[in-house]
């Protein structure tokens, strides 16, 4: 047999294999929770920014969602069903938010309220008040409007920079309760990128969960460190572009990729 008769074998043994794969998920879906990484939603900002999607765009999402039976839990709402055994409705979702755009207030807040879900913004401190960014109130009126409030850092530094990891993992958190929020529970890794010590920090000042950028299911087995998420961009190939995320997300947890 010759090398291309051995290469065309082996591309169409991959072929059938991922077949199979993907014939699976949808015959035997994942069990599981999956979070959704967003940053923005902006219409000013769409056609220039890769990480903002317009309010059409996650209007879209939002339905998709609904359409699918799929229901918005907290990070609470997921910790509290793993560590008490209460229980969590069908097809758990949790919509998470990166860095504290205002924008998250202005039009992501009332369009989550309208669907009556839930999301979390995971907030980075020192950027608070500042343009473009949510102000002291803002994030008090979040809290009290189904916005989970979490912590992003002080300076969204990757961890692998920083020096002290308490500048930026436990004043973050002291900061944000010092100034009225209620208790910071959750982190969102900057760049998804962690270590280690910055797991131990965490653990160390009382956290309960934190997110990577590691797409895949989340079960009461994920070490909750180190739970998955799955990141949503601006696609180059819109709804499109979305639905294939879900179905990859499905995939690496069925493949057991980066499973944490």
């Amino acid at each position: 047999m010759n090398l291309k008769k051995i290469a065309l074998s082996i591309i169409l043994l991959f072929i059938i294999f991922m077949g199979g794969v993907i014939a699976s998920v949808y015959i035997y879906p994942p069990k599981g929770v999956m979070i959704f990484e967003y940053h923005r939603v902006n219409d000013d900002t769409v056609d220039t920014d890769d990480y903002s999607l317009s309010r059409e765009q996650f209007q879209e999402q939002l339905d998709y969602f609904k359409e699918n039976n799929y229901h918005t839990v907290s990070m609470m709402d997921f910790i509290r069903a793993e560590k008490y055994g209460e229980e969590l409705p069908e097809n758990p979702i949790i919509i998470t938010f990166d860095d504290g755009y205002e924008d998250n207030y202005t039009n992501m807040m009332p369009m989550i309220n309208a669907m009556g879900m839930k999301a979390t913004m995971f907030m980075a401190t020192n950027y608070i008040g500042k343009e473009n960014y949510v102000s002291w109130q803002q994030l008090k009126e979040m809290q009290d409007n189904n916005i989970e409030i979490g912590s992003h850092t002080a300076n969204h530094l990757p961890l692998t920079e920083v020096e002290n990891l308490d500048n930026e993992i436990k004043l973050s958190k002291l900061l944000m309760e010092w100034n009225g929020l209620k208790t910071i529970y959750f982190f969102s890794y900057p760049n998804g990128v962690y270590t280690k010590e910055s797991i131990q920090c965490l653990k160390d000042n009382n956290y309960l969960a934190a997110v990577t950028g590691d797409a895949g299911y989340n079960t009461f087995k994920t070490d909750k460190y180190l739970l998955q998420r799955t990141n949503v961009s601006n696609y180059r190939f819109g709804y499109i572009g979305f639905q294939w995320r879900i179905l990859k997300t499905k995939i690496l947890y069925r493949l057991g990729i980066n499973q944490h």
